[in-house]
């Protein structure tokens, strides 16, 4: 199972970016999927969490409302719409998969059976 996370680049503060995380011999359909990001100097920080197959999805509180996790299993990719940018946002972001579909243990304990190749998010002011 690979994931390959693409869409990341530099823009300016209040601007968008779609993230796209591509899964290669994998469909998501029971898995709970995330998004995480580490900055420079920080730890990684969740962002967004989804369950698949019951459509729970979580948020950290800072992204809340600017950022949109959604998935098209067809297609086996998972997208963050990031929407209104801050300087705050800048960091390496890639996605994760438990394949077991437990979201919480994901989302809390970073219990990921596969985690994909990053992609940096600049975000200028």
């Amino acid at each position: 199972v690979q994931l390959q996370a693409s869409g990341g680049g530099l823009v300016q503060a209040g601007g968008s970016l779609r993230l796209s995380c591509a899964a290669s011999g994998y469909t998501f359909e029971r898995s709970a999927v995330g998004w995480f990001r580490q900055a420079p100097g920080k730890a990684r920080e969740r962002v967004s969490g989804m369950h698949v197959r019951d459509g729970a999805i979580y948020y950290t509180e800072s992204v809340q409302g600017r950022f949109t996790f959604s998935i098209d299993n067809a297609k086996k990719q998972v997208y963050l719409q990031m929407n209104r940018l801050k300087p705050e946002d800048t960091a390496v972001y890639y996605c994760a998969v438990n394949s077991k579909g437990y979201l919480l243990r994901l989302w809390n304990h970073n219990d990921a059976d596969y985690w994909g190749q990053e992609t940096l998010v600049t975000v200028s002011s």
